[in-house]
């Protein structure tokens, strides 16, 4: 914390990407906006989280930037921030795409995390830093840009907002379930490391259906690989599937929060799940759920395969930090163990069948 607060009322948050990280810095905005109803908040951020910002009551405006777009993205970005004066930037990320928007935005004071968790050469574009910290959650090292402003975390609160029509459309896809209870399966993550097997996937989504008797919601985005694991596992699965992929990441979240449970391995949804509240079983293997599981809750619905160790188990630790080969070591029988605890804790009585939304 420093020892004088430093003028914040105009601030540039720069966090990029992924979806996770970006819902991990909804508290920080809100925490902001609670402290200073006056404070005007821009976030700088990639395309693919940006519609999670739309119409979000503590962000002010959005500003896209996508590196990979070239040059021409990046003089489009400078332009954009040209005119704009800030008293703060706060860089969340740690990799230099973002050191592009925290250099080009006008600021006396530009905060970041230093050269111990920074990465190529980030902390130079900033000439306030975080002090070194050990090991711990996304969401944790995010609040700490708060306890340097001298600013509140608690409540931590996301504030996920949809619209009328978004809302329509929610109940007009769950009209169709005739009531009964829906959990959504996301097959696939953004890397291929953290995935769980198409086979096992059928096989629980078989049995959620059969045994449970849930409806089974395919969900994720448009990508290739997405697309070619949801189709694999619904022309083996046994399960009557509810086909929900495609590009629209609001329609992802709306019908995350009104799914009964979610099942997910390390990616966007299952954060999401938790800033709108939906029960999630994470699955995970290649990361560790201590430190990108969903933040203070659903830890008895953690399937961790990471911080677990045995005779001739894959162990090796890459330079990401990720344990290759973990996600295999995930049994059917241990997801539908989580799938029983859900339904007891957390589904009966107020959940049991649709939710009201």
């Amino acid at each position: 914390m420093t020892e004088a607060r430093l003028p914040s009322q105009d601030i540039c948050i720069v966090l990029l990407s992924g979806i996770g990280d970006v819902v991990h810095g909804l508290p920080i905005v809100n925490a902001l906006k609670r402290d200073d109803p006056g404070r005007r908040i821009t976030w700088v951020v990639q395309s693919e989280p940006a519609p999670l910002l739309r119409s979000h009551p503590s962000v002010d405006e959005v500003i896209t930037f996508d590196r990979k777009q070239g040059l021409a993205e990046v003089r489009s970005l400078r332009r954009k921030l040209r005119s704009l004066r800030f008293d703060v930037v706060l860089n969340f990320n740690i990799y230099f795409k973002s050191a592009v928007p925290t250099f080009f935005a006008r600021a006396p004071n530009k905060i970041s995390f230093g050269r111990d968790r920074a990465r190529d050469l980030v902390w130079l574009f900033a000439n306030n830093r975080l002090p070194p910290s050990s090991s711990r959650h996304t969401q944790d090292r995010f609040l700490e840009f708060l306890a340097y402003l001298d600013v509140a975390p608690d409540p931590i609160e996301w504030r996920i907002t949809f619209t009328r029509n978004e809302r329509e459309a929610q109940r007009d896809f769950f009209s169709r379930l005739e009531g009964r209870p829906s959990v959504g399966i996301v097959p696939t993550a953004g890397r291929s490391s953290k995935d769980w097997p198409v086979g096992r996937y059928a096989l629980l989504a078989t049995a959620l259906e059969r045994d449970y008797g849930f409806r089974v919601i395919l969900l994720g985005g448009p990508g290739r690989r997405e697309q070619e694991r949801a189709r694999e596992l619904a022309e083996i699965s046994e399960a009557s599937l509810e086909w929900a992929l495609g590009h629209d990441l609001r329609r992802l979240a709306y019908l995350v929060e009104a799914c009964d449970l979610l099942i997910a391995p390390d990616t966007g949804p299952l954060h999401i799940a938790r800033a709108l509240g939906t029960p999630v079983i994470g699955l995970f293997g290649h990361t560790d759920p201590t430190r990108i599981g969903p933040y203070r809750a659903y830890e008895d619905l953690w399937v961790d395969r990471y911080n677990y160790d045995g005779p001739e188990e894959p162990s090796d630790l890459t330079g990401s930090g990720g344990r290759e080969g973990r996600m295999p070591l995930i049994t059917v029988a241990d997801v539908l163990d989580r799938v029983a605890g859900a339904m007891d804790r957390y589904l009966k009585p107020a959940r049991s069948g649709q939710r009201e939304v």
